[in-house]
């Protein structure tokens, strides 16, 4: 079973920005592994801590080299475009596709307290820009065309984790009606 629930669309904790990550030290490094369990179990190829409800920096994702942990990223240089299919463990059940850059150049730490520096694109730089975003309080349906919006919050009001006529929270001008 895993350690966590995952926090859906509507939770106030998903659009809030998450503080930056101060120590690293046995408590993270379990944190992740927790992190760990719950994404598979999902099963999903990243979560952001916000999405369990832990306002930290911080982000577990594996896109098929194994596990790995992100601590206080940032993404400092991206370039090119690449449209893909984009889900969200947050918003179970839905996906759009959507263009982001295609490369993108992250720094972070590792729960070793090391330095990090990838050079990421497709899937790998896709996880680390939506995982980002997470932690900036952002969802990827925010990045979505007007039309695809509208098409997310109407699958949206038909899910069973929201309430029919709850706002679209954090959302400007966008509503579940």
């Amino acid at each position: 079973m895993a350690p966590f629930t995952i926090r859906k669309f509507g939770d106030p904790v998903l659009r809030q920005r998450a503080a930056e990550v101060t120590a690293i030290d046995g408590k993270l490094a379990k944190l992740a592994d927790d992190m760990l369990v719950t994404m598979y179990d999902e099963p999903g190829a990243g979560l952001a801590a916000p999405q369990v409800g832990v306002q930290k920096r911080l982000f577990v994702y594996d896109v098929g080299d194994g596990p790995r942990t992100i601590v206080n990223p940032q993404i400092v240089e991206s370039d090119g475009e690449w449209a893909y299919d984009e889900g969200c463990l947050s918003i179970p059940g839905l996906s759009f596709e959507l263009v982001r850059p295609n490369h993108v150049h992250l720094v972070g730490y590792d729960l070793d307290g090391n330095e990090l520096s990838i050079e990421a694109s497709e899937l790998e730089g896709r996880c680390f820009q939506h995982e980002l975003d997470h932690l900036d309080g952002i969802l990827y349906i925010e990045r979505l065309d007007e039309d695809q919006r509208k098409a997310a919050l109407k699958a949206i009001r038909q899910m069973t984790f929201v309430p029919a006529d709850a706002p679209a929270p954090g959302l400007p001008g966008l509503s579940l009606r």
